[in-house]
């Protein structure tokens, strides 16, 4: 082999090692309401990055280069996308995605124009809930390829333009899996349980911190298994599927957030349509 096709042959190596590997393929997904990955490099000691002044999750990839893994909002727009770490400025590209709408018929008015009371109390939940999507704890997540937490049909996609009774809504932030009241909820990934309550629109729910800013919600359960500081392995039961809150019929919906920006759950089950 000629001598100067040797550092070429090393080159395209390393970046295909790089390209395939395996969290990369998984989670890097980058499009409003989706995933980037970005390259931390092989530093002896974890970096840390920030995204929008926010903490983001940093993990070894393949135990060779530490990366960055970074949610991205629906409402960002495509176009380029920049991290902070070590004082620089890390640039990666948000592409485009299509969202679907979802009309559907509520009979409760209250559940889609709230009188003063009950827009009180939404507030107040909101930042309740909202507290507990900025939590970041130091513990490496102990799977980033979750587990399904029920074992049903998705009804539900995220990121769908939701309106109720014709009105428009928020987007649908989380995916939706068809159930049997009664179904036991499993964690996804190990965790620690950070906020538990009944909710005017999401009824009974639970938090769960898998770590560095990688957080569940499940919602609209007919059951709340577990209490706020109860550690969950993966797999432990939480829950059971219920219809409480605004809810036409027994469903899990389930929130994956990521540096408080909530992203499309189905890239960790691997089930990422773009």
């Amino acid at each position: 082999m000629p001598r100067f096709l040797a550092p070429l042959l090393l080159l395209c190596l390393t970046f295909n090692a790089h390209a395939d590997s395996y969290i990369t393929r998984l989670l890097n997904k980058p499009v409003p309401g989706g995933v980037a990955v970005v390259d931390l490099g092989n530093g002896a000691s974890a970096p840390s990055a920030t995204y929008q002044g926010k903490p983001v999750l940093v993990v070894k990839e393949d135990g060779q280069r530490w990366i960055a893994i970074v949610g991205i909002p629906l409402s960002i727009k495509p176009g380029t996308q920049q991290i902070e770490s070590a004082g620089q400025r890390l640039s990666f590209q948000v592409g485009s995605k299509k969202y679907v709408e979802q009309r559907i018929t509520i009979k409760n008015q209250q559940q889609v124009n709230p009188n003063a009371k009950n827009l009180a109390r939404i507030e107040k939940e909101l930042a309740e809930q909202t507290r507990a999507y900025r939590q970041f704890s130091p513990r490496q997540p102990s799977n980033l390829l979750f587990d399904k937490p029920v074992n049903g049909p998705l009804s539900s996609p995220f990121g769908l333009r939701r309106f109720f009774n014709g009105e428009e809504r928020n987007p649908h932030s989380g995916l939706d899996f068809a159930a049997n009241r009664g179904t036991p909820i499993k964690a996804p990934a190990a965790g620690t349980v950070i906020l538990v309550g009944d909710y005017f629109f999401n009824g009974k729910t639970v938090f769960v911190d898998h770590g560095q800013g990688l957080i569940s919600m499940f919602c609209h359960l007919s059951e709340i298994g577990v209490k706020v500081g109860d550690e969950l392995p993966r797999g432990g039961v939480l829950g059971k599927v219920g219809a409480t809150g605004r809810a036409t019929g027994p469903h899990l919906h389930w929130n994956v957030s990521l540096n408080d920006a909530r992203v499309d759950p189905a890239i960790f089950i691997g089930a990422f349509k773009p």
